[in-house]
C-alpha cells in the first residue's frame, strides 16, 4: 500500500467567496445508470422543497451502488448545470477521497438532518 501524502493547501479565499457556495443536505431517494457512460450514475435526491437529478462518476466504486440509497449526503447545489452524456446534472456530489486518488466515501452528516439543511 502506497503512502499517503496530503496535497499542498490551495490558496486562501475570502469568505465573502464561501459564501456564494450553496452547500446542503440532501437524501439520495434512487440511484440509476447512465445510458452509454462508463462512470456516471445518475442520483435523484431530496432537498425537503424539491428534488434534483445529480450526476456522479461513480460507478465501479463500490460493489452495490443502490447501498447508498436513503442515505444522507452533501450536495453542491448552486454550481451551474453541466450536460453529461446527454443528461442534465443539477449539482454535484461531495465526496471525501476521490482528488487523492482514494476509493471515495461520502461525506454524510453525523445525524440526520432534514433535507435541505445548509452547511456551514
Amino acid at each position: 500500500m502506497t503512502e499517503f501524502r496530503a496535497a499542498a493547501i490551495k490558496p486562501t479565499v475570502s469568505l465573502d467567496d464561501l459564501n456564494k457556495l450553496d452547500i446542503r443536505v440532501g437524501t439520495i431517494q434512487s440511484i440509476d445508470d447512465v445510458a452509454g457512460s462508463k462512470k456516471l450514475l445518475r442520483l435523484t435526491v431530496s432537498f425537503g422543497d424539491h428534488t434534483r437529478s445529480i450526476l456522479a462518476g461513480m460507478k465501479g466504486e463500490r460493489e452495490d451502488s443502490s447501498e447508498i440509497v436513503g442515505r444522507q449526503g452533501i450536495f453542491l447545489i448552486n454550481l451551474e448545470p453541466k450536460k453529461m452524456a446527454g443528461e442534465l446534472s443539477e449539482g454535484m456530489l461531495l465526496d471525501i477521497g476521490y482528488a487523492d486518488g482514494i476509493t471515495p466515501v461520502l461525506a454524510l452528516p453525523e445525524e440526520p438532518v432534514p433535507d435541505g439543511t445548509r452547511v456551514g
